[in-house]
């Protein structure tokens, strides 16, 4: 069988690969359990704790945080690579959490929420009680 070659298209590919840049999420994350605790830990270096904003509505957290630009009007940007503005990073909540008992701590650069699972959805053992069913039939037929 013989293949054709398009350089054309061997360009286009070769170019797509080459220029092609990745984008990162300003806030990436690590999501993690550990025992009966899920544990999330998300990168703002560079953000003022008091901008940091986390609610929880209808099962969905919400992180929104806001990284300032520097006022350099008078510089030429060389490489601009850092994002400023708002961002914000949304994770979906399944049943069996104790949203009420979420904590939040930052420290250097990185936010570290703390979701623990609530007691109800702990998984637990039930004891089963018995009774000896010769005792329980020889009452019964003296009544």
């Amino acid at each position: 069988m013989t293949r054709t070659f398009d350089p054309f298209r061997e360009m286009d590919r070769l170019f797509g690969e080459g220029f092609r840049t990745t984008t990162a999420s300003p806030m990436p994350m690590d999501l993690y359990r550990r025992g009966e605790t899920f544990i999330a830990q998300i990168d703002l270096p560079g953000v003022d704790p008091g901008s940091i904003d986390i609610d929880v509505e209808d099962r969905t957290l919400t992180v929104r945080a806001e990284r300032l630009r520097e006022n350099l009007d008078d510089v030429r940007w060389l490489s601009h690579e850092r994002p400023t503005g708002t961002f914000a990073r949304q994770l979906s909540l399944g049943r069996g959490l104790a949203l009420d008992d979420i904590q939040a701590d930052y420290r250097n650069g990185v936010l570290t929420l703390t979701i623990p699972v609530a007691e109800e959805a702990k998984p637990r053992k039930i004891s089963v009680s018995h009774s000896d069913d010769k005792k329980t039939a020889i009452e019964s037929q003296a009544s």
